[in-house]
């Protein structure tokens, strides 16, 4: 008798291999590197973001960080799509508390915007204009987030998809004004009364573009 062969009774009620102590321990010092590596680039920018100053940050040594990410290219292209994972979500847990006004999704986004995260993304999408390497991680992190952000936004308003060119402009109005006006408010460029004032303006906007709300 062969019992080299199992049957597959005996495959099926096999545990499943759980991940050993060592790949745990190893998982987690990344995400404390990624971690650190978020907030030196919100307290230092992207320009001052150095491999010691994070390993600081992190409570580790410049070899035990070294063993995780052979440099810190590798640490920012993994910094850089963490801090895409994490947008993404924000946005799914955000979905499941909507109520489907018409402000939920401005007013969801524009939260999203006043986080560290945001802070953190855009000092290294900033970077990407010159660096190649970045922006080839880049790319493909933004058009997902796009696609997913196109199809929540169907999710909670299906009546969009009756009228996809108001749906492109409504889209590309929200995210180019309130990210726009995300990064004027870094640097004290705009006051809070005025993002209430365009806010409530850019939802009458949207509610007019509404293929339900035309005449």
């Amino acid at each position: 008798m062969n019992n080299s062969r199992i049957s597959s009774a005996d495959e099926s009620s096999r545990p499943l291999i759980e991940p050993t102590a060592q790949a745990l321990k190893s998982a987690r010092t990344r995400s404390r590197l990624i971690e650190a590596t978020i907030r030196c680039l919100v307290k230092y920018s992207y320009a001052n973001t150095t491999t010691p100053k994070v390993a600081e940050e992190a409570g580790l040594s410049r070899g035990a960080m070294l063993h995780h990410f052979d440099n810190g290219r590798q640490l920012m292209q993994a910094t850089m799509v963490e801090l895409h994972h994490k947008r993404l979500r924000a946005f799914r847990r955000a979905a499941g508390t909507l109520d489907h006004d018409a402000r939920t999704l401005l007013r969801t986004y524009w939260e999203q915007l006043l986080r560290s995260t945001f802070i953190a993304f855009q000092e290294l999408a900033i970077a990407s204009r010159t660096d190649k390497e970045l922006a080839k991680t880049l790319e493909p992190v933004r058009k997902e987030f796009n696609e997913r952000w196109h199809d929540l936004a169907i999710e909670l308003f299906p009546e969009w998809s009756h009228d996809p060119t108001a749906f492109k402009v409504a889209l590309g109005l929200t995210h180019n004004t309130l990210e726009g006006m995300a990064l004027n408010r870094l640097t004290h460029g705009i006051d809070d009364e005025t993002i209430e004032l365009v806010l409530d303006k850019l939802e009458q906007v949207i509610l007019e573009l509404r293929p339900d709300r035309k005449s």
